[in-house]
């Protein structure tokens, strides 16, 4: 019998390979017939998680405003622990975005901190990272803030968040501030910051709160550096509740008569007497800021004053920092309803006055039309003095 050459009897012999099963064919090419699932020991392993985190190990001079800023690939983070050098465990919570972890307190000053991150990887496995810090001693050069509300009281639905510093804020530093102030409103609603002065930086809705509403406001400034060799000088926080009711006052000059409505519905008309010529009473959305059952209005050590007197005034409620008020006015009340004849305040009588008195809280917006005067920003609680658009323009951070 004649023999075949040995690679002609090889070439059609079945080939068993990894990636399926090759038969003859007339050029001798092996051809793929019934692919096979690549096994499981050869397929690309999933990649590993990896959490990075700041402040770097081993940081000094860390401010007590320090964030634990958490990076994750490949991953989701599953826990975020921070304790300081006795083994205690402080609480916080991430920003929104999750780009940071903020403890819910200002850090202690010359302390020693360790941020443990555990992070859930896309392979089903867990990664862990720590860091640990030390925080700077106190600062001896700090900028002193306020906070304008109050746990304890109850507000109109116009009354902003206010914050403010003892110094002008710079604006290189307005954004780092900025970034600190947190709030939270229930039900929630539309609201930004914008500064309406080197001093001052105000929270309001695009609209009146809605009645009803709880705002927690924290300022955490605590330690925080602003520039100049400057730091925050506290912490503040504070819950704020708005009335069940909307009280909302508004004066043409026009007509002498201020209009005033209960949740949207008219409830009383009131002569008044605006400011004369020489001390026109400020047009503008306005926010009733202090309450004085009586007290004095004394001119008579302001070198600058227009007119100089000295006299005393019942149910008083502060406008604006420059003075003007709602007052009883029993001087007046001729006047009332036909002429201007105050220093610039809005003169009621005396049952009038107290009637007011009684409806209205610390926020209740109070709107004058008409005047020769536009209300200066900054001059009082001025964050409705301009549109929303005009007022987000104030912002030092993008507005979402």
């Amino acid at each position: 019998m004649r023999m075949r050459p040995l690679f002609a009897m090889l070439a059609c012999l079945p080939l068993t390979l990894t990636l399926g099963v090759a038969g003859c064919s007339g050029s001798g090419t092996p051809i793929m017939e019934h692919p096979v699932a690549l096994p499981s020991s050869l397929a690309p392993a999933p990649p590993l998680a990896t959490v990075a985190l700041t402040p770097a190990k081993a940081s000094t001079e860390v401010p007590v405003s320090a964030e634990i800023g958490v990076t994750v690939t490949n991953g989701t983070v599953k826990t975020v622990e921070l304790t300081d050098a006795a083994g205690t465990a402080l609480t916080g919570q991430f920003r929104p975005e999750g780009t940071s972890w903020v403890p819910s307190n200002a850090l202690k000053y010359d302390t020693a901190y360790t941020a443990t991150v555990t992070a859930d990887g896309s392979d089903g496995k867990t990664a862990t990272e720590t860091t640990t810090f030390q925080t700077m001693k106190k600062p001896s050069k700090r900028l002193g803030t306020g906070l304008y509300v109050s746990s304890s009281q109850t507000y109109g639905v116009a009354m902003p968040v206010v914050v403010e510093f003892t110094s002008n804020v710079p604006q290189s530093a307005r954004a780092t501030i900025q970034s600190r102030l947190f709030i939270k409103t229930t039900p929630e609603q539309v609201g930004a910051w914008s500064w309406i002065s080197p001093k001052q930086v105000m929270y309001r809705g695009k609209d009146y709160w809605k009645t009803g509403t709880t705002i927690e406001v924290r300022a955490a400034l605590e330690g925080l550096p602003i520039g100049d060799g400057r730091y925050g000088d506290a912490d503040r926080k504070s819950t704020m509740r708005i009335a069940k009711d909307a009280i909302e006052l508004i004066t043409d000059d026009t007509t002498h008569i201020m209009t005033v409505k209960k949740n949207g519905e008219v409830i009383k008309t009131i002569p008044v007497s605006l400011g004369k010529d020489s001390t026109p009473s400020s047009s503008g959305t306005m926010v009733i800021m202090q309450k004085y059952t009586h007290t004095v209005f004394d001119t008579t050590t302001d070198p600058d004053a227009t007119d100089q007197y000295r006299v005393e005034v019942d149910y008083a409620q502060r406008l604006t920092w420059g003075g003007e008020f709602i007052h009883s006015a029993p001087w007046s009340v001729k006047d009332q309803g036909v002429r201007n004849v105050s220093h610039g305040c809005t003169n009621v009588s005396p049952a009038n006055a107290k009637w007011l008195f009684d409806l209205t809280r610390i926020g209740d917006p109070y709107t004058v039309k008409g005047t020769s005067r536009k209300l200066a920003a900054g001059n009082g609680f001025t964050a409705w003095r301009v549109g929303w658009e005009e007022y987000l323009k104030g912002s030092a951070l993008p507005v979402h």
